[in-house]
């Protein structure tokens, strides 16, 4: 992946949302994460090919991250998996990827970023939170505010953790509020506005304290869906979940309602999972809807 090229969208005429892109996922994460998608499915929606899935019905899957400058606040939502971490799931274990290089080569280098906004608490939305120095994990964004849900703190706080997730919370989670950077807010049903032009949306079921994030530029609206919605099959099926949703349910009603006020209106949805091109516009199609593509453009 290039290092000097971060793709691109216009939010309106005055915010431009970087995707910082960290690693592709191997094509196994598809039927683990979704496996109601099954080859049988994705080949009934054709619009999905080629850019989201192939024509064996495997889908496309990416990690990446989402960085822009509003209100003078440079902004960067989810940190993505990370270089070095130990993890049980292989796609993700002690990674050495370009991230850094990249999201520096888009204007955000990690002692200028003011904001890190977490939708939620995964492995893979938390690993650049820190990085290694000394034979410590440290803060990558020492001069930024890590923002996340209440809720979603307090749930794991009280939850009881399997050894893979206690790992990711001591070297991810930990480290940060132990700096003093972590700010938990409160997500209403209307949302929290978090800073100008920038609001948290409740998105839950996924993570009981799972948020979205909403961009308002002058003239144009984007939404970064964190993982309330994984894949564009969802769309298509948005009865589709997938094996991390803690509330299968109510992560079901959340991606039905989200989807329902994208629908037909000009608001760019950008996709965190989401193989390139990676946004587009909701439009009704048949019984679900459709990813109608915009394209990014370089730096």
């Amino acid at each position: 992946m290039s290092t000097t090229t971060a793709p691109a969208w216009t939010v309106g005429d005055d915010i431009t949302v970087h995707r910082i892109d960290e690693t592709l996922l191997p094509p196994a994460t598809g039927p683990w994460l979704l496996p109601a998608a099954t080859p049988e499915v994705v080949a009934g929606e054709g619009w999905l090919r080629p850019h989201f899935a192939d024509d064996a019905g495997a889908l496309h899957l990416h990690s990446h991250c989402f960085a822009f400058t509003a209100g003078g606040l440079r902004i960067l939502v989810d940190t993505g998996i990370g270089n070095g971490k130990q993890r049980a799931n292989p796609a993700w274990h002690d990674l050495d990827t370009g991230y850094l290089e990249r999201l520096t080569a888009a204007g955000y280098p990690p002692e200028a970023v003011d904001l890190v906004l977490l939708t939620h608490l995964h492995a893979d939305h938390v690993g650049w939170n820190t990085r290694s120095r000394g034979g410590r994990w440290i803060p990558t964004f020492p001069n930024a505010r890590y923002v996340a849900s209440r809720t979603e703190r307090e749930f794991w706080a009280g939850h009881a953790m399997e050894d893979a997730r206690r790992q990711m919370f001591l070297d991810s989670v930990v480290p940060v509020e132990e700096a003093g950077l972590l700010d938990l807010v409160d997500v209403p049903a209307a949302g929290a506005d978090i800073a100008p032009h920038v609001r948290l949306l409740p998105t839950p079921g996924h993570t009981p304290g799972h948020t979205a994030v909403e961009v308002a530029g002058r003239g144009g609206t984007a939404v970064i869906t964190g993982d309330c919605i994984h894949h564009p099959v969802q769309l298509a099926r948005p009865g589709i979940g997938t094996c991390a949703d803690i509330d299968p349910e109510r992560a079901e009603a959340t991606r039905r309602a989200l989807l329902a006020s994208l629908a037909d209106t000009d608001t760019l949805l950008l996709g965190t999972h989401f193989a390139p091109p990676t946004a587009g516009r909701v439009v009704p199609h048949g019984e679900g809807y459709r990813l109608t593509p915009v394209p990014a453009s370089g730096r």
